[in-house]
């Protein structure tokens, strides 16, 4: 399953490189004290809280998108700063991260 969400987000956003976080110190971490990477992370279901992310210790904007269990969008965040919080408007299943 990792590897086929990998190949679709990855065709559906024209994305050379992507990582899967599936594990729990995977999403626990996230992005923080890493360069900057395309990820996309797996909620395991669509949620709102907890599709809620934080930029703390993120030191770079990121594009974000909110998608739910068929890979549509549902939110979006254009160039989030380092140190926000962003809370999507819709459940959501799968958080994509991008560098700005």
């Amino acid at each position: 399953m990792q590897e086929d969400l990998r190949e679709k987000v990855m065709e559906l956003f024209h994305l050379d490189t992507l990582e899967v976080y599936d594990t729990f110190w995977k999403k626990f971490r996230g992005l923080m004290f890493s360069r900057a990477k395309n990820v996309v992370i797996d909620l395991d279901k669509e949620c709102i809280l907890g599709a809620i992310i934080h930029m703390f210790f993120v030191f770079y904007s990121l594009d974000v998108y909110w998608l739910n269990n068929d890979l549509g969008v549902v939110d979006t965040r254009k160039k989030l700063k380092p140190f926000f919080i962003a809370i999507p408007k819709k459940k959501a299943r799968y958080i994509l991260e991008m560098p700005s």
